[in-house]
């Protein structure tokens, strides 16, 4: 569940105004954020990706408009838009490549979102976006650098290094759902095709065929009454069996938990950042819930074991705090980057 959403008045929000964008494959998000991140109006849409890149970079072109005008906001206070984007992309060109769940193949959507927003634009990864949201005003607002996993269908991360989001010489940086934790040669394969990776063990998609297989093996679990009565299976029902008793769908969890700590472990020797952060949709209720704890609290135990002792001691690890809003709102503070290194060069 994403935090309550709070919006604040145009006589209380600072200036300048950023508009942040956040596209999906499902979904458009559009926010008008000011300069210490605070959201002034937000907006979503459904993406309709069938009706192709050009209608959708005009449509985020007008919702940028319309956000701007239920904010409050005149012509020219909006002073650059940020777009995170599913990869994969060639940021420096704003071009979008070969994105999976979009298929706008080779699209120069930096360039045509700003021709119908009428405003320069920053490009960015979408993983990367939601990681400098959490930087800049979430979670991570006292670190100086971090590392956000997003759980869902995937794993996406990002990775800020002060001010910098780490894109890599093909932008192709942060993609930490395919760092290697199994070189067995029969290791799982992941969706991108390739075996041992994090995303192919701790994803939510890996977690319920992992799930199936046990099943199928003969494990015994009150999942299988669930789904001889029709019931799909999904990470919440999972974690509903988990929290009744169940103590394969407890297992399945904590085991996830341990494997996104190997990952993170794999980051913290590599950038050795101030907090690896947890967000997306499989955060089992976060510090809500009792199974959101424990969760977070296996995660922890395993990069104790395995990191070194001041980095597993000095290194936060938490939930993430803004939920579905982080995506935009870090968009909008990436523009906000740039128009300051604009500015401090003129």
């Amino acid at each position: 569940m994403p935090p309550q959403r709070t919006l604040i008045a145009r006589q209380a929000a600072r200036p300048p105004f950023f508009a942040g964008v956040d596209l999906g494959g499902t979904n458009i998000k559009v926010g008008i954020v000011d300069d210490l991140g605070e959201t002034l109006a937000w907006l979503s849409r459904p993406t309709e990706i069938q009706r192709g890149g050009e209608d959708g970079a005009r449509r985020m072109g007008e919702m940028v408009h319309e956000a701007a005008k239920q904010a409050g906001l005149g012509p020219g206070e909006v002073v650059r838009v940020g777009l995170g984007s599913p990869g994969t992309m060639d940021i420096p060109a704003g071009m979008l490549l070969e994105p999976h769940n979009l298929g706008w193949r080779n699209f120069p959507i930096r360039d045509r979102v700003s021709h119908y927003a009428g405003l320069p634009v920053t490009f960015a990864n979408d993983a990367n976006a939601a990681a400098y949201g959490e930087y800049w005003v979430g979670t991570g607002r006292e670190f100086k650098s971090m590392v956000l996993f997003t759980l869902g269908t995937g794993i996406g991360c990002g990775i800020i290094i002060g001010d910098l989001l780490i894109d890599g010489q093909n932008s192709h940086g942060g993609e930490c759902g395919h760092i290697i934790i199994d070189q067995r040669p029969d290791a799982r394969v992941c969706p991108c095709g390739q075996p041992g990776h994090l995303e192919a063990y701790a994803s939510a998609t890996a977690v319920l065929r992992r799930t199936h297989e046990a099943l199928a093996a003969g494990r015994k679990s009150s999942l299988t009454a669930r789904l001889a009565k029709g019931e799909e299976l999904t990470p919440v029902v999972i974690a509903e069996e988990a929290e009744a008793g169940d103590e394969f769908a407890l297992e399945l969890i904590m085991d996830t938990a341990a494997y996104l700590g190997v990952g993170a472990v794999t980051l913290m020797h590599t950038i050795d950042p101030s907090g690896v952060v947890f967000g997306g949709a499989m955060t089992f209720g976060e510090h809500r819930t009792e199974l959101g704890r424990r969760f977070l609290a296996r995660i922890r135990e395993e990069i104790d074991r395995r990191a070194f002792p001041v980095l597993a001691a000095r290194t936060l690890v938490d939930y993430a705090s803004l939920g579905g809003d982080a995506g935009y709102i870090g968009a909008a503070g990436v523009a906000r980057l740039d128009y300051r290194r604009v500015a401090s060069e003129k």
